[in-house]
Formats: C-alpha cells, sequence, structure tokens
C-alpha cells in the first residue's frame, strides 16, 4: 500500500502542497492532519512537547519522527539525535530537512544501540496498536534505553469523545475492546493507506501498564484537552 504519510510530506517539502491528509477512524470520525503542522517550529509546538523537547538529553532517539522537526530543534541545540520512522517519505524528508541521523525502521523491528532518551511525542504510546500489546511495546522501549535513561511521551484519554450521562458516566461500549483503541486509515490525493491500529492510553491505565513492566511512571504535565506528558524511568 502507499506510503500515504511520507508522500504528503515530501509534496509539502517540494513546495507542492494542495491538499491535507484525510483520516477516517473506527469512532466514526472523519478529520484531516493539516501538513504544514506537522513542519512546525518550536514556538509553535503544544507546551507538552515544548516540555519534552527541554528535558530531552543525552543521546536522543525520535521515534515516529514524521517531519523531523523535534529532531531537528534538538539537533540545533547541539544534542545528539536520531530520527526513526516507518516511512520512507518521512526519513527522506527528514534528511533534506538536515536531520543527520536517521533510520528507517517500526519500532519493534529495531535493537540498535542504547539512548538516553527516547522521545515519542504527538500519542507516540499509540504506536503500540492494542492495549494487550502495551507490555511488549513497553519493554522494548525499556531495551533501548542507557543507564538512568528515561523515556517521553504522551498521550490523551479520550473518554471524552463518548456520551457522558447526567450522573457524569460515560456510555462506552461494552464489545470487550479497550475504548482508547482506534483503527484509522489515511487518504491523499486518492491514494488510501491500510488500516492501522492506533491507541490513546489514560494515565491510570499506562501507569498501571508502567508498574507491572517494571517502570516508573511521572506525570510532568498535563495538557488543556485530556492530554499528558510522562517520562518513565527504570525501576531499580
Amino acid at each position: 500500500m502507499a506510503d500515504v504519510f511520507g508522500m504528503a510530506l515530501l509534496d509539502y517539502e517540494k513546495g507542492h502542497y494542495t491538499e491535507d491528509i484525510k483520516t477516517y477512524s473506527s469512532l466514526d470520525e472523519e478529520d484531516v492532519i493539516p501538513i504544514p503542522y506537522l513542519f512546525r517550529r518550536y514556538d509553535e509546538m503544544p507546551k507538552i512537547e515544548q516540555k519534552a523537547l527541554q528535558l530531552a538529553h543525552g543521546k536522543v532517539l525520535d521515534i515516529g519522527a514524521g517531519a523531523g522537526s523535534h529532531a531537528l530543534y534538538l539537533q540545533n541545540k547541539g544534542i545528539e539525535v536520531t530520527a526513526l520512522d516507518n516511512s520512507e517519505g518521512c526519513i527522506a524528508v527528514c534528511e533534506k530537512r538536515g536531520v543527520q541521523s536517521t533510520i528507517l525502521s517500526e519500532i519493534l523491528g529495531y535493537s540498535g544501540e542504547k539512548y538516553d532518551t527516547l522521545l515519542l511525542l504527538m500519542n507516540g504510546i499509540g504506536l503500540a496498536g492494542k492495549l494487550n500489546n502495551l507490555s511488549r511495546f513497553l519493554q522494548h522501549l525499556a531495551s533501548l534505553l542507557r543507564l538512568n535513561g528515561q523515556i517521553l511521551l504522551d498521550s490523551s484519554d479520550i473518554i471524552y469523545m463518548f456520551e457522558q450521562d447526567e450522573d457524569g458516566g460515560y456510555w462506552i461500549p461494552n464489545d470487550g475492546t479497550y475504548y482508547g483503541e482506534v483503527a484509522f486509515t489515511m487518504e491523499y490525493k486518492g491514494k488510501k493507506s491500510k488500516p492501522f491500529d492506533w491507541i490513546y492510553v489514560d494515565f491510570n491505565t499506562l501507569q498501571n501498564a508502567c508498574e507491572s513492566n517494571g517502570l516508573n511512571c511521572e506525570r510532568v504535565i498535563s495538557g488543556e484537552h485530556y492530554d499528558y506528558l510522562v517520562k518513565l524511568t527504570l525501576k531499580e
């Protein structure tokens, strides 16, 4: 299937921007990803992303790097950073924009060097796909950490997307799946991606998963709309 995300970013980098990426989800939501937003400067980023970049140190792996905006900011600060993405188009854009170190790979298929900071922004935990894959995902991330390393990631509690009754409870489908699991398809210039699983994890669920997998989970900052940034570290 087409590398929809990479195609769109390459077009923008080449000055051929004419439309945004359309997304379709299992929540019956149709939305768009504004491509210019993926090329944003530090001062245009949400506070959660700015805080994560302030905390990043040592040797950094930017996982799901996209257009490389986070990696470029760190690189320009003199930090050793590598941009990792499974999209050939995204990696090409990162390189065109000047990111000096890149890796074309899915994160679960990568077992290279170890890092002081793993960066997973824009709901980076979503790469786990489903709740039953969260432990494996966290264990793999932990395996890439140096001694005293940290994982900085953000997510959102999408409970707000479900109907609320008068006593404050939410109407969540009782189909045996976690409400934060979403299936997405992307479309750009008539080409569609294959469907992929993506997960939004509420803080308590993430904290419990970390506890079960030998990780400390510290909430660093909360955003304006059910989103939050956490720092994960290995338990001693």
